[in-house]
């Protein structure tokens, strides 16, 4: 075998997609292998295989939206609901919703929405509020049911087209249905002057109230004790707090206030310095810690790693900053290349935990994750939101830098939860960019073989459409990348559905997918069968999507035979009648069985089974779950197995497939059984 190295970047592990190619030639004694050992030459003595994997599992977390299109779970909106305080605006606000109709302006960070929750659910209950999408026209929306609505985020052009007109036309037609709508649009969007009747401007609570709240919140969970509390509390309204809250008057301020005050008492500490680490989170602070470090590689490459990194092993932050450090040196100047050289060098350098003390960051207690199977210790910033702060100045205010950090990640080796790290991380700091190149970065990596590429970028998209005034750029660039014939990026598009982009938006999340099978005389690639298979059993997560998606695999059974919607639905209908979909050892939020679709939605499920049925390609593995159902008692009665057969007997005469199968079971179970051969 040769010894010889070859550095290019290949796509090897679990999450490769491709075969990787061979790296060297013995002429023509070349042997290709997807799977198992290849040899060349004599051995002697024994050999053990361990059939490992050489990267770790990709992580298929599913991250829930803050924003939807659609009901919002109950439990979602309690959970919001939790440490509300009510703004100074909140009495004018529930007086002018009471005329059906409110738009709420707010600046950044104000506490809009949860007050837009609060308000709905006040007339609603917590179980009442659906989401809007923006749309460029709200004339043309009507309201269904008594419900709340609540439309965060209004688009510019949606606001130009907003009137007097509009806005009595709307109101009429929910006071008819007793349901109002809560519009929440950003400070600095222009509105026409004749909704102002309709208008509150939204004044955040008072930041001592939300901190306070936040700290009875924690003793009523347990995480501070009474004793704890009242002496978090008179650290609250001593004059260096309050004169930080002063300086930093939003909820999101306040609350990082009443969690280091909690720290602050549970593990000792002076006010002072847990102030100090509060400013280390601001935008300035970053600027001046790059500043600081501009000369200094590997310290900068150092905090990259932790602020892109989170939450993950000490050593996956030393590995990412060992790679990112000589990128960043190649930024100098030959000459001052040639200096350092010239001078004496400090072959050792400085040990880990000094270098984490040089940045500001700290080690924490090595913990036992539930995907892991040996210890991690995270890596930390002493200051709140300070990964953010560095990571947006760093990637957006200097040139070049972005580039070199995709660099770094693209040679990085995988481990399990970078891929949610880096992408949650890049999501925050793209949201913030401006230009068309913001999304255009991410091509690279949704172009890319490996799977774990291609669940960073979705992990970043489902951060991105969190921020309404970017919902229509990333769902634009989908519908463009789902139109593509490329299958990775094909396989990116439905990870994102797999994800809180889908969940927030199961409808347009199918229309995706259905366009990304849209790909007329090509085989289904076993990629998208995974990634498409992933994505709707996302949406089966939850109760509210099952319609939609029993729906939609019902179109595509019925689409033309050979296409790629039609091998997706007999795959899904094949895998849940026999097993479960999807397939066992595929990547799932959630597995469906036939039993279970009958159980939940016997009306579309019956719909799908004669289609089913109906159809050569499902037909036996169809009627064999339908067999493996009735032998079982539990499943027999959970899905209303009898009442099933005759349902299947009365549309029998219409349906060849369904005739079929009643006429096969009726033989099997009437016919007598054969007699044995004598011996």
């Amino acid at each position: 075998m040769s010894a010889g190295t070859d550095t290019t970047p290949r796509s090897h592990g679990p999450d490769s997609d491709a075969r990787p190619e061979p790296e060297h030639s013995f002429r023509d004694n070349r042997q290709q292998l997807d799977r198992g050992l290849a040899v060349m030459g004599a051995i002697s003595g024994d050999v053990t295989v361990i059939n490992a994997p050489l990267d770790e599992a990709v992580s298929d977390r599913i991250i829930k939206p803050r924003l939807r299109e659609g009901p919002y779970p109950v439990d979602e909106v309690r959970d919001r609901l939790h440490g509300f305080v009510e703004p100074r605006s909140y009495a004018q606000s529930r007086r002018v919703l009471n005329s059906g109709i409110l738009v709420l302006r707010a600046g950044s960070g104000t506490g809009a929405g949860t007050t837009a929750f609060a308000l709905l659910a006040e007339r609603h209950g917590a179980g009442g509020i659906t989401g809007l999408d923006s749309p460029d026209d709200l004339s043309r929306w009507r309201p269904g049911e008594q419900r709340g609505y609540l439309l965060q985020g209004l688009s510019p052009v949606a606001a130009a087209a907003l009137g007097e007109v509009v806005l009595n036309g709307l109101a009429d037609l929910l006071r008819r249905l007793h349901a109002h709508l809560v519009i929440t649009v950003r400070a600095e969007t222009p509105l026409p002057g004749d909704t102002e009747p309709w208008q509150v401007v939204q004044h955040a609570p008072l930041p001592g109230d939300v901190a306070a709240k936040r700290l009875r919140s924690m003793a009523e969970a347990g995480q501070l004790t009474p004793e704890q509390e009242a002496e978090a509390l008179g650290h609250l309204v001593s004059a260096d707090v309050a004169d930080y809250l002063n300086a930093h008057p939003l909820p999101r301020d306040a609350t990082a206030v009443a969690e280091k005050l909690g720290g602050l008492v549970v593990s000792g500490g002076t006010t002072t310095s847990a102030l100090d680490e509060l400013q280390t989170g601001s935008p300035a602070s970053a600027r001046k810690a790059l500043a600081e470090s501009s000369h200094r590689a590997d310290s900068l490459s150092l905090m990259a790693a932790i602020s892109l990194l989170t939450d993950q092993d000490r050593t996956v932050i030393e590995e990412f900053s060992s790679i990112l450090r000589p990128r960043i040196d190649e930024r100098d100047s030959p000459a001052a290349a040639q200096n350092r050289t010239r001078r004496l060098r400090n072959v050792l350098g400085p040990s880990f935990e000094d270098r984490l003390e040089a940045v500001g960051a700290r080690l924490l207690s090595p913990r036992f994750g539930a995907a892991q199977r040996y210890p991690v210790q995270p890596v930390v910033f002493s200051g709140s939101h300070r990964s953010e702060a560095l990571l947006r100045c760093l990637w957006l205010e200097y040139e070049g830098m972005a580039g070199l950090l995709w660099k770094a990640l693209a040679e990085t080796p995988h481990h399990s939860g970078i891929e949610l790290a880096a992408g949650q991380a890049i999501g925050k700091v793209l949201a913030h960019a401006t230009g068309p190149y913001a999304l255009r970065q991410l091509a690279s990596f949704a172009t890319s073989d490996r799977r774990w590429h291609r669940r960073l970028v979705a992990y970043a998209l489902g951060e991105m459409v969190e921020h309404p005034a970017l919902t229509g750029a990333v769902r634009g660039q989908l519908r463009q990348w789902s139109r593509s014939s490329h299958v990775p990026l094909l396989c990116t598009v439905a990870e994102t559905c797999a994800g809180s982009y889908g969940l927030a938006r199961p409808a347009p999340a199918l229309a995706l997918l259905d366009t990304a099978l849209d790909k007329p005389g090509k085989d289904l690639d076993g990629r998208l069968r995974t990634a498409v298979s992933f994505a709707l059993s996302t949406l089966l997560s939850e109760a509210a999507n099952h319609v939609l998606v029993i729906d939609r695999l019902r179109g595509w059974q019925e689409a033309e035979p050979g296409s790629q919607r039609h091998s997706l639905a007999v795959h899904a209908i094949t895998s849940m009648s026999l097993t479960a979909f999807p397939s066992p050892g595929a990547p799932a939020e959630r597995r469906l069985r036939l039993a279970d679709m009958l159980a939940s939605h016997p009306e579309k499920a019956f719909g799908l089974v004669i289609t089913a049925l109906d159809d050569p390609a499902t037909h036996d593995s169809v009627a064999r779950g339908l067999s493996l159902i009735e032998s079982d008692p539990k499943l027999r009665q959970r899905s209303a197995y009898p009442q099933l057969l005759a349902a299947l007997s009365g549309a029998a005469r219409n349906h060849r497939g369904v005739l079929r199968f009643v006429l096969r079971r009726h033989r099997a179970r009437t016919s007598p059984p054969a007699e044995g051969i004598p011996s």
